[in-house]
């Protein structure tokens, strides 16, 4: 072979080796990245790595709130797990020989996972193929580990971020405000998701004059703390208008007015029940909401047939009351779209699917929730849920 042909011939197998890198550091950004957590692009790595000419894997990070090293993910063979120990060289990669139970000749390759110049924790991997371990193989356990600790710095400022906004939304999201004792009461909220991060559903109540109670529930436009912080704000307008002892349909005019005039919040719909245990009746205004269920003694469902306004927030107002008896045995339930919308369904069918259950007789609110959210999976929704439910308390005869 002549010497161009030989240059020829090297410049090939290194142009080789290039793609063949640039390839395996493709597949990386892809597959590392695919979880939003810390877990799982530590598991993503460990399990891109074994595909890629290990035969064991180990990442071992520093916990943001401790000290030492914890092993946060494996794969591959477990009898050459044992081999795979955290480096500690001063974040510099490195390889070096060992030897595994049964005298196994092993190539260790260790990279560091550092974020801004601190090394945050270890890939190791383990290649019981020593002698034919290239520069290519150790060269993409130092280009894995450099796409996951970058993905790894934007999984922990996700995780602070939601750590801030979960607690401002809590903070947010204060608890209702408590009735007279002559109303029981029983609420649940349940943001959609797994990330449990608050939204602009919201309930509520507000003592009134002559042992009544209003009873609210409402939502707003969108997820997340925009939509909390607005929530907040609906729910401090509502209760000065709501202290003026108006009927349930001038608090709407009068929210909607207020909000409308600030321009800024976004959109929501509402529903206000006055509850006068004297009088056993209940008055409704609907802002654009879902109408409520009445569970009567034996179990049964009713909706409440309302005329529905506006959403709050148009200035258009045009809120009309209706009111109706209210028994001691009836439960009334308040809730948002959540518990009963399903994608793709029409709306009739999701009201008729709660109101075509039938619950055990005799429950009382709390119970009632909790079957209620059963029955209709809300904990699976697509949407956040809240759930309002209230009766009136029977009073006690002295003996």
């Amino acid at each position: 072979m002549s010497e161009r042909a030989g240059e020829q011939a090297s410049l090939v197998e290194e142009h080789a080796a290039v793609l063949a890198r640039l390839r395996a550091a493709t597949d990386a950004i892809e597959e590392i990245g695919s979880h939003p957590d810390e877990q799982g692009v530590c598991e993503d790595l460990a399990r891109f790595l074994c595909r890629h000419g290990y035969e064991a894997v180990a990442v071992d990070v520093r916990p943001e709130d401790g000290p030492g090293w914890v092993r946060t993910a494996v794969a591959g063979d477990p009898k050459l797990i044992d081999r795979v120990e955290p480096a500690h060289e001063g974040g510099v990669p490195h390889a070096h020989a060992d030897v595994a139970p049964g005298g196994v000749h092993v190539q260790v390759v260790s990279a560091p996972l550092a974020l801004q110049g601190r090394t945050i924790g270890y890939v190791s991997a383990v290649s019981a193929l020593a002698d034919r371990l290239g520069e290519h193989a150790t060269a993409t356990v130092r280009d894995a580990a450099r796409f996951a600790a970058a993905h790894l710095a934007h999984a922990r400022r996700l995780a602070a971020t939601e750590r801030t906004a979960f607690h401002l939304q809590q903070a947010l999201v204060a608890e209702p405000g408590r009735p007279h004792p002559n109303l029981e009461v029983a609420g649940r909220y349940l943001p959609v998701g797994a990330r449990t991060l608050v939204g602009g559903d919201w309930f509520e109540s507000v003592r009134l004059h002559f042992g009544r109670s209003l009873l609210v529930v409402g939502d707003v436009m969108g997820h997340g703390l925009d939509a909390a912080v607005d929530m907040n704000a609906y729910r401090s307008a509502l209760r000065d208008v709501a202290s003026t002892d108006l009927p349930p349909h001038r608090v709407l005019r009068q929210l909607d007015s207020v909000i409308a005039d600030d321009g800024g919040l976004r959109p929501a719909t509402c529903l206000l029940v006055q509850v006068d245990p004297a009088r056993g009746s209940a008055t409704f205004a609907s802002a654009g909401h879902l109408p409520p269920a009445v569970f009567a003694a034996d179990g049964s469902a009713d909706l409440v047939e309302l005329p529905v306004g506006p959403p709050l927030g148009t200035g258009v107002g045009g809120y009309e009351p209706v009111t109706r008896a209210l028994a001691p045995a009836d439960t009334l339930v308040l809730f948002t779209d959540g518990l009963v919308e399903r994608r793709g369904e029409d709306i009739d069918v999701s009201l008729a699917r709660l109101s075509s259950l039938r619950v055990r007789p005799g429950s009382d609110p709390e119970e009632l929730v909790e079957e209620v959210l059963l029955r209709l999976d809300a904990h699976h929704a697509e949407d956040d849920v809240a759930v309002l439910a209230a009766r009136i308390r029977e009073r006690t005869t002295p003996q």
